[in-house]
């Protein structure tokens, strides 16, 4: 696998990741600190499919859309929606997140024991690399990624802008009490938002193990690289996200590759650095990221100094 290969595929998966995130911070001003482990519980759907019913984990891909948005139901619901009601401050709402991450790391954990001794293959590392298809030089995941986010940004501007519903979901992101004064039920898009999110990294979650190993541990270190993106590319911005996942995707691959040809592959180790680099730089050059900037500024700037 090339480094621009590996370096889209990966990409393409952050920006999945990065757009539900930023989908629920949106409609719930919360940061989801278990976004990660949403994904990994995507990649131990696609596993278990492919361990006990023989079920390819490309052909799988639906089912844990749906698995990864039935979890999103039952985490806003039983967790989200209570404390929203008691009037919780998003500081307690981003504790909770990051509650529920603890406890999707013990539970994936315990599961991976269990699907280990049932089936007497290690579940606690795992990877689907083995279990790819190739066209020339090229590997399958290369092309099922570009697929699945061009099918799932198409679906979701036909969602947000060609339906009644989604234009009520837009206002409800942008003006929440203004929205639920003009009658858009602002709790049925927070919902959604949230089953969106957790689909989302599931679907993501189910590809991830194509491009690397994936332990019960992952979530942890991919959630950097998350906010990373989301951040990036603006917080409030679902397009924002999409630059973001590609910037901090590119970045990582291809700074950390040319750091191990000085330093070896153990630098590799370190790619989520980038991420920290990169957020950093934007966050002093743009605090509201790349879709606060103003663009035509910057070209009247340019041509002035020219």
């Amino acid at each position: 696998m090339s480094v621009m290969e590996g370096a889209i595929i990966y990409s393409n998966l952050l920006v999945l990741l990065s757009i539900g995130l930023t989908m629920t911070y949106i409609t719930t001003a919360v940061p989801n600190f278990a976004q990660g482990s949403f994904a990994v519980f995507g990649s131990y759907v696609a596993l278990t499919l492919f361990r006990l019913y023989g079920i390819h984990p490309y052909a799988s891909i639906p089912i844990t859309f749906v698995a990864g948005g039935l979890l999103g139901l039952v985490i806003y619901i039983g967790v989200l929606k209570p404390l929203i009601r008691r009037g919780a401050e998003v500081v307690i709402l981003m504790i909770a997140t990051l509650a529920v991450d603890l406890i999707l790391l013990g539970v994936i954990g315990a599961y991976s024991d269990y699907l280990g001794v049932i089936t007497k293959k290690s579940a606690k590392k795992f990877i689907f690399t083995p279990y790819d298809f190739s066209i020339g030089s090229m590997s399958g995941i290369f092309f099922v990624s570009i697929a699945v986010i061009a099918l799932i940004l198409f679906g979701l501007y036909l969602l947000l802008f060609k339906t009644k519903f989604g234009v009520a979901m837009r206002a409800s992101m942008e003006n929440p009490s203004l929205a639920e004064i003009m009658g858009v039920n602002v709790e049925t898009t927070r919902l959604t938002s949230w089953i969106l999110s957790a689909a989302l990294a599931s679907l993501a979650g189910a590809l991830l193990p194509f491009r690397q190993e994936i332990v019960p541990m992952t979530g942890g270190i991919i959630i950097v690289s998350i906010f990373a993106s989301s951040i990036v590319g603006g917080l409030g911005s679902i397009f924002g996200a999409l630059i973001g996942g590609y910037v901090v995707g590119m970045s990582e691959s291809f700074v950390t590759f040319e750091l191990s040809k000085v330093f070896g592959t153990g630098v590799l180790v370190y790619s989520r650095v980038v991420s920290l680099i990169v957020l950093i730089i934007m966050l002093i050059l743009a605090p509201k990221g790349i879709m606060s900037i103003k663009w035509r500024r910057l070209k009247w700037l340019r041509s002035f100094l020219s």
